[in-house]
């Protein structure tokens, strides 16, 4: 009897261990199929991860590139600006200069001005600064019979303005018109400079 339970007991045990290895073989095969399905998740994650950044990478780089495109024309437009303003300041302070130096040719000037403008209908009226007006005055004494009148206006400058019909047509010659003048005629060439 005691043979007989010895050998029950030891089939007891071993239906166990069999029992459990098997349950054992079963959660480990289980195991591995959550395994693998977890490790082909997160597989197709990185994917999809590494795709949504790729994108996001090539969308900052096209913006990346669009500002310093738009930085680099702002700089341009800046610099083609302040020495377009430099230019205009130089040139005014030149042509301010030179008719401040030369009185006389600016009188010349306004005289063959006036003489152009003799035949149109009412008078012509010559403004001038102080001291070109009176030199103006001088000049166009002869002129001054056939309605022309000079005037002064410290706002001409080293120029004149030339006031037509009653002075509803003026054209001026001062320092800063002659200088803006120039500067629109090389304006273009100064772009063209700056282009690369």
């Amino acid at each position: 009897m005691t043979q007989d339970l010895q050998q029950l007991l030891e089939k007891i045990q071993r239906d166990g261990v069999d029992k459990a290895q098997a349950e054992a073989d079963a959660l480990l095969a289980d195991a591995r199929v959550k395994a693998a399905s977890l490790l082909d998740a997160a597989q197709a994650e990185a994917v999809k991860v590494k795709a949504e950044a790729r994108q996001e990478a090539e969308a900052f780089e096209r913006r990346a590139e669009e500002t310093m495109r738009q930085a680099a024309r702002d700089t341009v437009m800046k610099v083609e600006k302040a020495v377009t303003h430099l230019l205009q300041r130089l040139l005014l302070e030149n042509v301010n200069a030179g008719f401040d130096a030369n009185p006389e040719l600016v009188a010349d000037l306004a005289a063959e001005a006036v003489r152009a403008h003799l035949g149109s209908k009412g008078g012509v009226e010559v403004a001038a600064a102080t001291k070109l007006a009176d030199v103006l005055r001088a000049k166009l004494a002869a002129e001054a019979a056939k309605g022309i009148t000079v005037v002064t206006d410290e706002a001409a400058g080293t120029g004149f303005r030339l006031r037509l019909a009653n002075g509803r047509v003026e054209h001026a010659f001062t320092g800063s018109a002659v200088a803006e003048t120039l500067a629109k005629q090389l304006r273009p060439r100064l772009a063209a400079l700056m282009k690369p």
